[in-house]
């Protein structure tokens, strides 16, 4: 080799090697350009992610903390009516990220129904104080008053605010901040009921802070612009979601949807039906009809995973009667808490900042739980059944709050009747001090603490990892059944008897009967349950590899199907084989 090639090679290689130093970054620095590390985005999207997810309940608990007494003194609502527009609000905001989450995936771009979320969560909770300002009181000079929206008008503003923001709400749950978001696919047993339980601690603790500071401000300071404190909430939440748009719009994978989910129960009862009536079946269960080996139109891989959400349908069904149950703490609760003596010690307490009651009974459990299960009861892969034991004691406490509750109230009618301001308007209420509601708010708050983070880890666990994010979409779809259901409940319990279960002045009605009857309903709901727990004992399979087990059971099987139609073309070809004669 010459000495100018010589050169020439050393300097090529120099040049790579000074090309390598300047692509490869330093330890401990950033990217070029400005980018972060990888773990320091995802340290950064998580923030953010929990960031938008604290700021939007912020604004959803603004909205119904005090959403009854506002509907009751300010539009002039009757109770019944008061609890309902309530329930249907909160189920609403649950429903709308399933169906958002489908609008995401099926029909429109997430960053464009992001944009589109935004837009209606803003224009929602800027209508909000819209209806709650005081036109009559403010005038344009000494004869005039500014335009002032008659009751009807602001009826109407006030339903379209709300479903604008229930909407927006649903797409900043569905998009931004799902539980796939936090990137749990790898979590064990453990794991994920320590994050449930810590996220729905600081959801918790969140909405404490509302409770406390927001209801009293609407009540007591500014109530006619207390629904401007949601509304620079939301703001908030959507100013961050902008800075940081591009690291936290979260991409899930798209090899499943719950339009697959429904098509296999279509598929599978219509070719169940003609089967049942025209064939004998003979299949394992009657999903597999969905098949196509068996006249379907859905492959095994899609069966399999409809059938192991199939299993969770009871878990998911107990759950509505207790959402219900769950309900009366902004509803039922909150009525006769507005009915009792609110002053303390020459303060007149908020009425939602009895919701609080039920909030500590959470953050006291969480850490106790916690070392629960570290220590024992997720020693060994044989134990499976603290959550179902959870599941159980928590709705048998709320089935006990119901009774309690049914009982205070007969005890908070037998005070007499003192007057009470709220809200600038002037309600005889019952002497009994609101303290003496503590109890059934206790219980309460102790079922959520056990029910609400065993139910998301089983719906989480039980399920191969492609479809748990639509095993929580069908979870919030039955949560929102149970709102919706106690909605019924209120209405159908009032029309019945005639206003006297649900009354709008509960010291001439018989409001106990109604929680009677929630109690005794929950009591059935959870022997129901305690009978069926027994499915979901085992959380340390392995879904994932059955899946993968099925995936290469499905590929083994059409290759045996291109193997047979290939020698059948052969057999029966023409081409390639002399005609038969008779």
């Amino acid at each position: 080799m010459s000495d100018a090639d010589r050169r020439e090679v050393q300097e090529k290689g120099f040049l790579n090697h000074m090309a390598d130093r300047e692509q490869r970054p330093s330890p401990g620095r950033s990217n070029s350009g400005g980018k972060l590390s990888q773990p320091e985005k995802k340290l950064q999207e998580a923030v953010c992610v929990l960031l938008v997810e604290l700021c939007e309940r912020f604004t959803f608990f603004g909205i119904v903390c005090n959403m009854i007494l506002f509907c009751t003194v300010k539009l002039g609502y009757r109770n019944y009516q008061a609890a309902i527009v309530n329930m249907c609000f909160v189920g609403t905001s649950m429903l709308s990220p399933v169906l958002v989450g489908w609008l995401a995936k099926c029909l429109v771009g997430r960053i464009k129904l992001v944009c589109i979320c935004m837009f209606l969560h803003f224009l929602g909770t800027t209508l909000l104080p819209l209806v709650s300002f005081p036109f009559e009181d403010v005038y344009i000079d000494r004869q005039h008053i500014l335009n002032a929206l008659t009751k009807r008008e602001q009826k109407m503003v006030f339903y379209f605010a709300l479903l604008t923001a229930s909407l927006g709400i649903g797409g900043i749950r569905a998009i931004v901040c799902p539980l796939s978001a936090y990137n749990l696919e790898d979590c064990g047993p453990k794991e994920l009921i320590s994050f449930f339980n810590w996220f729905y601690w600081l959801v918790n603790l969140n909405s404490a802070v509302v409770f406390v500071s927001i209801s009293y401000i609407q009540q007591s300071v500014a109530r006619n612009l207390g629904f401007l404190i949601p509304f620079v909430s939301g703001l908030m939440a959507m100013i961050t979601i902008h800075m940081v748009r591009g690291e936290m719009i979260y991409k899930p994978k798209t090899d499943s949807s719950l339009l697959t989910t429904f098509g296999v129960i279509t598929s599978a009862l219509k070719t169940h039906c003609v089967r049942y009536r025209y064939f004998s079946g003979g299949v394992a269960t009657w999903l597999d009809h969905a098949k196509e080996n068996h006249g379907g139109q859905y492959s095994e891989i899609q069966v399999e995973s409809t059938k192991s959400l199939a299993r969770l349908f009871p878990l998911f069904t107990f759950q509505i009667l207790y959402r219900t149950c769950i309900m009366q703490i902004p509803s039922g609760y909150y009525l006769q808490t507005m009915n009792s003596n609110l002053h303390f010690s020459g303060f007149v307490l908020p009425v939602a900042a009895m919701n609080v009651i039920s909030i500590v009974p959470l953050l006291i459990l969480v850490p106790i739980l916690e070392c629960i299960n570290s220590s024992c009861l997720f020693s060994s892969k044989d134990t499976g059944y603290s959550p179902i034991i959870y599941i159980v004691v928590g709705q048998f406490s709320a089935a006990l709050s119901m009774m309690i509750a049914g009982f205070t109230e007969i005890h908070r009618k037998h005070f007499p009747q003192v007057e009470q301001t709220l809200s600038e308007e002037v309600l005889l209420v019952s002497s009994m001090p609101c303290f003496h509601l503590a109890p059934q708010y206790i219980l309460l708050g102790v079922a959520e603490a056990l029910v609400t983070p065993s139910c998301a880890l089983l719906s989480f666990r039980l399920v191969p990892e492609r479809i748990r994010g639509i095993s929580i979409h069908f979870l919030a779809l039955f949560n929102g059944a149970g709102c919706f259901m106690g909605a019924f409940f209120v209405q159908t319990a009032h029309a019945g008897t005639q206003g006297n279960w649900f009354p709008h002045f509960l010291h001439e009605g018989k409001l106990e009967r109604f929680f009677f009857f929630l109690a005794s309903l929950m009591m059935v709901n959870t022997l129901g349950f305690w009978t069926t727990a027994h499915r979901y004992n085992n959380l340390h399979l392995d879904y994932t590899s059955d899946f993968r087990g099925s995936l290469s059971g499905e590929k083994l099987l059409k290759h045996e199907k291109s193997i047979k139609h290939y020698d059948t073309v052969q057999k029966s070809s023409p081409l390639l084989s002399p005609m038969v004669k008779p």
